[in-house]
């Protein structure tokens, strides 16, 4: 993309059953794959799912902790950032990517996606929160069918933010 790696963040359930684990998983392969740096909340779940997926290929995953204790995160973490902030690191979580993927979800998976979706980033849902039509936002969730069209989406989705105007959206 010739603007170095992308920050991609991961969002979902910190509790979910192996279906999401494994297009978690996958989606942590395809981000390592293509050289981007992931971004999670750092716990169990999708979060724990998708550090691994990025940590046996070789790549780099960021977690934002939501408690003070960095031995908290997932042990696939490459970075643990101890926040102490609790749910508030949602907003952390969402203004550190370049776009948001939203696997499965609970209602701190969709404060992420709103807060992705206010400040402006790409949101790509795959099997997640699906919000429709916002009839007074510009912006909403990108769908995918699989780990590999998210990421490509999440890639794509940025190009185009770079090259409009903030007013423009992307959506």
């Amino acid at each position: 993309m010739g603007v170095g790696p992308l920050y991609i963040s991961v969002v979902g359930r910190s509790e979910c059953d192996g279906r999401f684990v494994e297009l978690a998983y996958r989606v942590g392969r395809e981000i390592a794959g293509r050289g981007h740096v992931l971004v999670c909340g750092g716990l169990g779940g999708v979060m724990e799912a998708v550090s691994h997926g990025a940590h046996d290929a070789g790549g780099i995953s960021v977690g934002i902790l939501p408690g003070a204790d960095r031995s908290q995160g997932n042990r696939w973490l490459t970075i643990a950032l101890p926040t102490g902030m609790g749910h508030a690191r949602n907003a952390l979580v969402a203004l550190s990517g370049d776009a948001l993927i939203a696997i499965s979800g609970g209602y701190g998976t969709l404060s992420e996606i709103a807060f992705g979706l206010k400040m402006g980033k790409p949101v790509v849902g795959l099997q997640s929160w699906d919000l429709g039509e916002c009839p007074r936002e510009e912006t909403r969730i990108v769908r995918a069918e699989t780990p590999a069209e998210a990421v490509e989406l999440a890639e794509s989705l940025v190009r185009a933010n770079r090259s409009r105007s903030p007013e423009e959206g992307y959506g």
